[in-house]
């Protein structure tokens, strides 16, 4: 690619996706290209004449050789946005995925209905991985205090790096357990984005998925619940009355995961939230007040 210009190289690099079946081709040879010459789209745009240097070229050809084989645009920059947030992504996180802002989403919408709150609002995110869920609702919620956990020591580094990063350091903090193990309550607002993928369908992922994110944070079990019969239960026990657990579900499992809910006594009185494609994705229970 020495001697091309921008543009040049990144038509060649749209097409050279295209031939490797990569459906974002376009976008991710845009991004590729500027991560690699330390410009935004627009400025991709600005120095579309600009001739590459040897090393650009070589930096790109790096790029591209990793995307080819299947590794995520955000693995090779190693940052992720989740809920206009810039997250950090470790070897130990899941890269964060639009379907999660969906738990944010309906988090929110329960907090602003009303939560009985006569104190700081305490929340709890279990598996935390990149922080994405808690920081993205500390972000939302000023007088908000959060506690993180994950059974990944790694993880949680990644996490408190993000916390620091985005100024909220001081009102989140990490703790290595499995789910809630090490937390004592109560909290307001308890929530998860826990491994759902059942065991024989990890190999039936996208290279993307099954490659590159961690095999903890995808593998819930032989049906995909084995997380939720942990966490519900625990968080049944943690939550203050009025409290509530919203987790994100797996296609086809809200209707298991509510029926979990309801065996722990936590009551179903806020419907079921899809995310954008339709899919039934995040799932709130309450505890009853007193």
């Amino acid at each position: 690619m020495t001697g091309q210009s921008v543009d040049t190289a990144r038509r060649t690099l749209a097409a050279r996706f295209k031939s490797g079946a990569i459906e974002s081709a376009e976008l991710d040879a845009r991004i590729l290209i500027g991560a690699a010459l330390g410009l935004d789209l627009t400025g991709v745009i600005a120095a579309a004449s600009r001739l590459l240097t040897a090393d650009e070229s070589k930096r790109i050809e790096e790029f591209a050789q990793r995307r080819l084989g299947g590794e995520p645009v955000a693995r090779i920059l190693g940052v992720k946005e989740f809920w206009g947030l810039p997250l950090k992504l470790s070897a130990a996180t899941l890269v964060p995925r639009p379907d999660t802002e969906t738990v944010v989403e309906l988090a929110l919408e329960m907090v602003c209905a009303g939560l009985p709150l006569h104190h700081q609002l305490r929340i709890a995110d279990l598996g935390t991985g990149s922080g994405a869920i808690l920081l993205a609702l500390l972000s939302e919620l000023p007088d908000a205090y959060g506690f993180g956990t994950d059974i990944s020591v790694a993880a949680l580094r990644t996490a408190s790096s993000n916390a620091a990063c985005l100024g909220l350091a001081g009102r989140a903090a990490f703790i290595a357990c499995d789910y809630a193990a090490a937390l004592s309550g109560p909290f307001d607002l308890i929530v998860s984005n826990p491994p759902y993928i059942r065991s024989a369908d990890i190999a039936e992922l996208s290279t993307e998925v099954r490659d590159h994110d961690p095999l903890l944070a995808l593998d819930g079990g032989p049906d995909g619940l084995d997380a939720y019969r942990a966490i519900i239960p625990q968080a049944a026990a943690l939550l203050a009355p009025g409290g509530t657990l919203v987790v994100e579900a797996g296609q086809g499992q809200s209707g298991q995961i509510q029926g979990l809910m309801t065996a722990t006594g936590l009551t179903l009185d806020w419907p079921v939230k899809a995310d954008l494609a339709g899919v039934r994705r995040a799932v709130a229970g309450r505890k009853l007040p007193l």
